[in-house]
């Protein structure tokens, strides 16, 4: 699977640009690292560790206004010579929490950290059971990870990709659009995505566009200091060319605050397309390139550790705001009745659309 997936990188301009970046971070993990002690349990090493990797690595603390040796500093003293590995582990969360990031983890053999609250603190706005009851009656056709059906009488297409993590096959998607291609307009329903794999972003951006465009660009990291950061390097996303289909119809992207990471990396670039709205909520974030070190102890830590950026070159890491005028939000109540107002106002509004253009 993993042969696969580099094949598929190396075959796209724009990931494989991500993943030489992702490299150079690779090669620089290998150069001279600290020595941390004899003991690989020692508490206080391995904190250090973990303080010296991130601090040296990790991409957002100018954005987040953040003192991390201060903040290390605070949590070191909770360790004594008394405390335990499980103890350590709870110390380093807490810590990392400060962070405020879903891509930053800490691994052990008993648990995993994650920081949930850039989601939690927000409506949900999405039930998936009022979606298939009272939306999809239970039905519609599904490939490829898409939920796809044409809603009458409108006549509009609709795509429910719930995980960017699902590979998109080119055939299936092919299948999907040709299906898809005489409604009056598309709706591409991400909510309560959580991102997954890039290399999805331009193989689904590409059947929207005519021409190549700007999806974006990274930053990697040239040295420890916070500031550290080589110039921008922009990605292009090429159209899918005669061979594939295509949609040329007005389109909505649907968002909650649970469209993080390669979703969020989606919503970005699709904004910038004319035919475009992005109707719903402001998306979740997530605009660093992960990766992943490990402490003395055998503790895997992942983190952001390369910022993407928009197509305009605006920071993503905390979320993209939908389209003027179609922000959105859905009463749970009303969700539990089976009425879902970010879906029935994109349904309303595509409508206009259509209308618009005769």
């Amino acid at each position: 699977m993993m042969e696969r997936r580099i094949k598929k990188i190396w075959r796209n301009p724009a990931a494989a640009l991500l993943l030489t970046s992702l490299s150079a971070l690779l090669t620089a993990g290998c150069a001279d690292q600290p020595n941390y002690g004899r003991d690989p349990y020692d508490c206080m090493a391995n904190f250090n560790a973990l303080a010296d990797i991130v601090g040296s690595r990790y991409c957002f603390f100018a954005e987040k206004d953040l003192d991390w040796d201060a903040l290390c500093a605070e949590y070191r003293t909770r360790i004594t010579p008394e405390t335990a590995q499980t103890e350590l582990f709870f110390i380093m969360s807490d810590l990392l929490d400060n962070l405020k990031d879903g891509h930053v983890n800490l691994v052990s053999e008993f648990s995993t950290s994650y920081y949930k609250k850039w989601w939690t603190d927000y409506p949900q706005d999405f039930n998936l059971r009022t979606l298939e009851e009272y939306y999809l009656n239970f039905g519609g056709l599904q490939t490829s990870g898409m939920r796809y059906a044409i809603m009458m009488p409108d006549s509009i297409g609709y795509i429910y990709y719930p995980s960017f993590s699902t590979p998109v096959g080119e055939l299936n998607l092919d299948y999907v659009l040709a299906i898809l291609h005489k409604t009056r307009g598309l709706i591409i329903d991400i909510r309560d995505n959580g991102g997954g794999l890039l290399t999805n972003v331009p193989t689904l951006v590409s059947r929207f566009i005519d021409r190549p465009v700007t999806g974006g660009y990274i930053r990697h990291k040239t040295g420890p200091g916070h500031n550290d950061f080589s110039g921008p390097f922009e990605f292009t996303y090429q159209p899918c060319g005669d061979k594939r289909v295509s949609y040329s119809g007005p389109v909505s992207v649907l968002t909650n605050r649970s469209c993080f990471s390669a979703a969020n990396d989606f919503v970005a670039v699709m904004k910038t397309l004319p035919q475009v709205e992005i109707i719903g909520a402001r998306t979740g974030g997530g605009g660093g390139l992960p990766f992943s070190s490990e402490l003395p102890n055998g503790w895997a830590i992942r983190f952001s550790a390369s910022p993407i950026n928009d197509p305009n070159d605006c920071p993503t890491e905390e979320g993209i705001d939908p389209s003027p005028g179609c922000e959105i939000h859905c009463d749970p109540v009303d969700l539990a009745e089976g009425h879902d107002a970010i879906l029935d106002f994109a349904i309303a509004r595509m409508a206009e659309r259509a209308k618009s253009k005769k």
